[in-house]
């Protein structure tokens, strides 16, 4: 059988259909960031049912009973939430489908992110194949995403917080050989042997493919794909039988960037522009503080003037030097409690800051971001916010300048990448090492069901996180100042 997970997973490749199939273990489980993704879809496909009162919920836990109940209420006349929908070999589960006129069905595929991209029209396409399968007669499919102009007031207000869109004559292109294209994924599934399929962009698109990391273990060191930018370059180089950037011809074209990170790998060296660096460093005015966010988005709005989405700051970490090679101080603050963490925040960081200084940020658009969005909520902050502003210094910016490139970075300049090469603190023995794994993380330890020996680890690794962030761009910013002493 061939469910409507499974038929999306062949669209991406044929060897993560065939091994879902046969070695569902083989296919690594979900990371938190990941669980909190579906558990955000879960809230809003209940939030979607409000928009179709007098619903039924198909049960789904017993395989043959959603089946069948979904049967039983064909002829009732009202939507129906998690139908079961079995037509020969295929099977899916429409979020909801609504009867209208005589012996009609409109799809509604309910979504959690703010626009209807291709692999959602694919969803929709075969959803729409297995009720034909069974005899249905569809007369429209639609897509119910989050829409991101909502502002919460009150109560959520599902009909405000959805936009529905009609992509019936989408998926009428998308369904032209859809059959076929079923039929090869069935065949597929029943074979004995796994397909061998070669690495390609489809790896990462539309999802990053959970057995990526398998597939290409073999690459080496600084691979072909670590070419900074690379993009089309990269499969180009590749099929032509690079694997390494030391594989690279010497007159392929390649810009400056990339050309740098070439030279640096092939002679196994750093590479530094010291009169740039220097003007960066010399930029810089003490005190100075080292400053990182941590924020969530969720797809439903937790406070009122707030939108889906919206980066919501739970917590932050500075680092202060008062001068170079003076001691270093560190300020912290972490929400605590289930209420709006943004006025408790910008109290504690306005006491931070302090009046001078530069204010250094990895990335610093997004910490701009956030102080811009702080301002709005909270116009008492508006006239220090401003003030902030010119104060901002980007430590982005040597690196993504290329001034500066280790051949550890692996073509990269975030700090993830930055941060281990240059000075050798690394992210890999921490419980939480990402932005996405710490939002995930607080939401858990916040609004979710942990126990309090549970949640005082959680906010441990958080605040071990977000420090390591703030103190390795102190550390950065000192290997840079002894790379041009």
């Amino acid at each position: 059988m061939l469910s409507k997970t499974n038929f999306l997973r062949g669209l991406q490749c044929y060897k993560y259909l065939w091994t879902a199939a046969h070695q569902p273990k083989g296919i690594p489980a979900s990371d938190a960031a990941t669980q909190f993704t579906f558990d955000q879809g879960h809230e809003v496909g209940d939030l979607a049912k409000k928009l179709f009162p007098g619903g039924i919920d198909i049960p789904t836990g017993d395989f043959s009973a959603n089946i069948r109940i979904t049967r039983e209420n064909m002829l009732s006349g009202r939507p129906l939430f998690e139908a079961g929908v079995l037509a020969g070999n295929i099977f899916c589960r429409p979020d909801i489908l609504d009867p209208v006129g005589t012996g009609e069905w409109d799809i509604i595929e309910v979504k959690s992110s703010t626009g209807v991209k291709d692999i959602n029209i694919w969803d929709v396409a075969f959803q729409r194949l297995c009720c034909e399968g069974l005899g249905m007669k569809i007369r429209a499919c639609r897509v119910a995403r989050i829409n991101n102009q909502y502002v919460r007031r009150g109560e959520i207000d599902p009909q405000q917080l959805f936009a529905i869109e009609d992509v019936t004559e989408r998926v009428n292109r998308y369904s032209e050989g859809l059959s076929r294209r079923v039929a090869d994924m069935v065949s597929v599934m029943r074979r004995k042997q796994r397909p061998e399929v070669g690495i390609g962009p489809y790896c990462g698109e539309p999802y990053p493919c959970p057995l990526q990391p398998l597939c290409w273990a073999f690459l080496p060191e600084n691979s072909i794909f670590d070419l900074y930018h690379g993009g089309k370059k990269c499969f180009e180089l590749f099929e032509g039988g690079a694997t390494s950037i030391t594989d690279i011809p010497a007159d392929y074209e390649l810009n400056g960037k990339q050309q740098i990170q070439v030279n640096s790998i092939s002679v196994g060296e750093e590479y530094v522009d010291r009169h740039e660096i220097q003007a960066f460093l010399d930029s810089l005015q003490y005190p100075m503080y080292c400053l990182d966010f941590e924020t969530f988005g969720s797809a439903v709005p937790l406070f009122d003037g707030t939108r889906p989405y919206q980066n919501i700051p739970f917590q932050f970490s500075v680092h202060m030097v008062p001068h170079i090679g003076g001691k270093v101080e560190h300020f912290s603050h972490l929400a605590d409690g289930g209420d709006d963490p943004r006025p408790a925040l910008a109290a504690r960081l306005r006491e931070v800051l302090g009046d001078s200084g530069s204010i250094v940020a990895y990335s610093a658009i997004f910490e701009k971001s956030v102080l811009d969005d702080l301002a709005g909520a909270l116009p008492q902050y508006r006239d220090w916010v401003n003030g902030l502003q010119d104060r901002m210094v980007d430590l982005l910016r040597p690196f993504s300048d290329f001034h500066y490139y280790h051949p550890g970075q692996k073509g990269s300049a975030s700090l993830k990448n930055v941060m281990p090469a240059l000075t050798g603190i690394s992210y890999e023995g921490l419980t939480i090492n990402d932005g996405r794994l710490a939002a995930a993380a607080y939401m858990a330890a916040t609004y979710g069901e942990t126990t309090e020996d549970e949640r005082k680890s959680i906010r441990q690794a958080l605040e071990e996180y977000c420090g390591q962030d703030s103190g390795g761009m102190v550390e950065i910013i000192n290997r840079l100042i002894a790379i041009v002493a």
